[in-house]
């Protein structure tokens, strides 16, 4: 499964994480992939360590770490590095596939950001690596103003590329205001689930305990009621 988003900074490492433990809590074996870690240069933890903070997958691992907070392609040229090749990345995540229940792929930044390149030397996109591997996608987004434009233009590129997908708010804000109402109902009809603000934020043992009831069961979780969820938030 496919972890992308509208845009970067949406929430996907700790949705991520999210599914991670509602799926290990229903007794799967869980992997964690990122193929393309960028930003690594201030020695900050990288995404793959705060899933395993939060949710402590079986495995997690990073395929090519990047020094500059660029996209992948971008920092592997910047930094004079070998860039991430498709089919590198495509047989690393079969390996992991063959070993476990689930394995999610986390992207970076939007569904279409140049990851790497192709045998070809064209680039390849998180797009191409759910099609190489016939995989579904979860589209993570904001909960504010800009969203519908954001997450419809990111569904409909799945869409043309027959990738099912839906949609997971990365951080349902604790006042929500009409804008984030709004767009709730507009997106209730994709949406698979919606992780309260500053989740990543909280002790590991409660993230776990909780994940599975910000998620439907598409996603492992017990969600399965909108107009409750949404009575109890408010």
């Amino acid at each position: 499964m496919l972890v992308t988003g509208t845009d970067t900074e949406v929430g996907k490492t700790v949705v991520t994480a999210a599914i991670a433990a509602a799926a290990q809590a229903a007794g799967l074996r869980v992997a964690v992939i990122k193929p393309g870690q960028t930003g690594t240069a201030t020695g900050d933890p990288g995404d793959v360590d705060s899933v395993t903070r939060l949710a402590a997958p079986l495995t997690g691992r990073t395929l090519a770490s990047y020094p500059d907070p660029l996209a992948p392609l971008a920092a592997a040229r910047v930094a004079e590095m070998e860039p991430l090749e498709l089919y590198t990345a495509v047989d690393a995540i079969r390996e992991e596939i063959d070993k476990h229940d689930l394995v999610l792929v986390e992207g970076a930044g939007g569904l279409l950001v140049p990851m790497g390149l192709r045998p070809s030397g064209e680039p390849w996109t998180v797009a191409d690596l759910a099609v190489a591997l016939g995989a579904p996608a979860v589209v993570v987004a904001r909960a504010g103003l800009g969203t519908l434009n954001h997450t419809a233009l990111t569904l409909e590129a799945l869409e043309r590329r027959a990738i099912p997908a839906g949609v997971v708010i990365g951080a349902w804000p604790a006042e929500p205001e009409l804008v984030h109402w709004a767009n709730l109902t507009d997106l209730v009809p994709s949406l698979l689930g919606a992780l309260p603000m500053g989740a990543g934020s909280m002790d590991p043992g409660v993230f776990r305990r909780s994940a599975p009831g910000w998620l439907t069961p598409a996603l492992y979780g017990v969600l399965d009621d909108w107009r409750a969820w949404a009575e109890e938030i408010s």
